[in-house]
């Protein structure tokens, strides 16, 4: 009878830690419904519209709060339709950011620069609307993630030289984009200064 009248409070103090954790904490062992999988509302969001990695039971190598994420995401590739859709790189991006955001890592612990570097048509994704629009006939429809990215805390860069190569004038391209020398010069840079480098 003694011991049942130790391991009962014991019990529900497990219990209460349990239910009190974070609800992204709770779904990595396993403890949410479906609606864990889900994205969450864009409103709780760091870059709406877009989707954060789905909860794994269990899983190991968490987004960590204590880390500052200083990451160099290299923009080479582009969509199949490049008038028409997303760049997937972004796309990606924008779900790894919201992913960060998610586990709580704040604003200012997440340093992501990204270089816009190729030197084909799909680098035209960095021209203003109204350039790209003359150029291709098509809104650009980067346009609403480059500026949302951007909101989060991103840093968007262009390729000087790839922008000489395609023949784009420095006003046309999008405001929210720096234009850097040489891709290879700022990822170099970046990377002696403690950055990542991933993307492609």
């Amino acid at each position: 009878m003694k011991a049942t009248a130790l391991f009962v409070p014991v019990l529900v103090t497990l219990s209460f830690s349990l239910a009190t954790s974070s609800p992204a904490r709770a779904a990595a062992n396993g403890a949410a419904g479906p609606a864990a999988s889900t994205a969450a509302a864009d409103d709780s969001l760091a870059v709406p519209g877009y989707p954060v990695a789905r909860d794994v039971p269990n899983a190991h190598e968490l987004p960590d709060p204590k880390l500052d994420y200083k990451i160099a995401w290299g923009v080479g590739q582009g969509a199949k339709d490049m008038a028409a859709e997303v760049n997937p790189g972004l796309e990606t991006l924008a779900r790894y950011v919201n992913t960060l955001h998610k586990w709580g890592v704040p604003k200012e612990k997440r340093h992501i620069i990204v270089m816009f570097h190729q030197r084909n048509p799909d680098f035209d994704i960095t021209m203003s609307n109204a350039a790209f629009k003359a150029r291709h006939g098509k809104d650009n429809p980067n346009i609403a993630l480059i500026r949302d990215l951007k909101a989060a805390g991103v840093q968007l860069r262009a390729c000087g030289q790839a922008l000489e190569s395609r023949k784009i004038d420095a006003k046309d391209v999008n405001q929210d984009i720096q234009i850097d020398l040489w891709a290879m010069t700022s990822m170099l840079n970046l990377q002696m200064k403690g950055y990542v480098r991933t993307g492609n």
